[in-house]
Parts: structure tokens; sequence; C-alpha cells
């Protein structure tokens, strides 16, 4: 016997099946190949988001770098007695780039410019602390010392006074052996008066005997003073 209420059941099923696809077609998203927009969109979605998220590791590249800046910049401090910048320490290193071999060459020591003062003193029979005290006050020692004047190098020589001396005041060791002959012939002008000798280095000789000692000269008293200061 046949089921006719199983093959009604069916009909309508199908029936339905077709009134629900007669509805899709009238979309307009269906209109055409549906499955070809359906994977348009899906392809616009994952893009977008692979955008995203490129952007936010973008951001948060840049924010990493900025936070490095930040910490490497505040790690510079300004030295108190120059005013320079000092770069910052870096476990356990300076980060400043390192001085070539030519800046090295042309880098003179503190122990050399000693050494060297010395071999002067020594060459022209001045007590050695005296000229060390000279070059002290005068130029600090720094052989790139150049004043408003323009007395050069460690010892200050003017340069006629080095064309005297037959010295050429930008080679250090020749400005500092006619820094040291001057003031032997300073020395022996004076009867060996050191102070009236160190006056006359900065004053020159004419002024201390027209003043029959240190000139009235704010500027030499000073310089004698600091002179004297070191040297004893």
């Amino acid at each position: 016997m046949i089921n006719l209420e199983g093959i009604q059941n069916v009909q309508r099923r199908i029936a339905e099946i077709q009134n629900q696809f007669a509805e899709l077609q009238k979309m307009p998203m269906v209109n055409g190949d549906f499955s070809s927009r359906l994977r348009q969109e899906i392809e616009k979605m994952q893009n977008a988001g692979k955008v995203d998220n490129s952007q936010k590791a973008n951001k948060s590249q840049q924010s990493k770098q900025d936070k490095e800046n930040d910490d490497a910049s505040s790690l510079v401090r300004t030295d108190k007695a120059t005013g320079a910048l000092v770069p910052p320490v870096i476990n356990g290193e300076n980060s400043a780039p390192a001085a070539t071999d030519s800046t090295a060459k042309n880098m003179t020591s503190t122990d050399e410019v000693s050494r060297m003062l010395n071999d002067a003193a020594q060459k022209y029979g001045v007590d050695n602390r005296l000229v060390d005290a000279i070059a002290q006050v005068e130029s600090g020692k720094n052989q790139k010392a150049v004043s408003p004047a323009g007395a050069i190098g460690v010892m200050q020589l003017m340069p006629d006074t080095a064309a005297e001396l037959g010295v050429n005041p930008y080679n250090i060791k020749e400005n500092i052996d006619g820094g040291a002959k001057a003031l032997r012939g300073l020395l022996d002008s004076f009867g060996g008066d050191v102070k009236k000798a160190i006056a006359a280095y900065n004053a020159g000789p004419n002024a201390v005997r027209k003043y029959g000692g240190v000139p009235p000269y704010a500027e030499t008293q000073n310089y004698v003073n600091k002179v004297l200061d070191l040297y004893q």
C-alpha cells in the first residue's frame, strides 16, 4: 500500500525549497554568480584585516624605536665645566666614535707636553717648574690655543717673537723650545729676578724697565700672581 501522506510531505518540502530559492534570486547580491560575489566579499574582509595588522605592526615598531631614541637621548649629559655634550656610556663603553689613526697621531698627550717642557727647561738651564707654570697660565698647555692678540700655542708666542727666536710657533716642540729660550733671555736681562722675568714675559721687558718691576697693569699683575702660585 502506497503511503500517500509521506509523498505529500515530500512534495510540500520541495515546494518550500523552490519558494525559498525564488526569493533568493530576487536579492541583488544573488544576481550573477553568487559564489563569486561571496568570495570577493570574503577576500575584501581578509585584505582589510591584513592591512590593519600591518599598520598595527608598523605602529608598534615605531613606538619601540621612539622609546629607544628617548632612552638614548636621556643618557646624554652636559659637562658642567666645558658645557660640551657628553655622549652616553653603553655597556661600559663611551658611544662617541673612536678617533681615527690620523687624528690620534695629531693629538699630543699631557705627558708628552710635560716631557717637552722639561726638555726645553733643561736645554736652557731654567727651572722646569717655572716653565711648566708659565705654560699652564699662558695656554693651559694647549697647542691649539690662540689669544685675541694672535699669540700661538702652548707658551703663546707672537709670530714676530717666534721669527726672532727662529722657531715655528705652530710646531709644538719648537713653540715650547722658543718659549723656554725667551724666558732664559728675560731671566738674564733682569739678573735672575724671577718675578720681573715673569712680568716681562707677559708685558714685555720695556714695560718692566719703565716701572722698575711689575707694571701696574691688572692683567700683568694677575698673570704674575697666577704663575707664582703654581711655581712656588
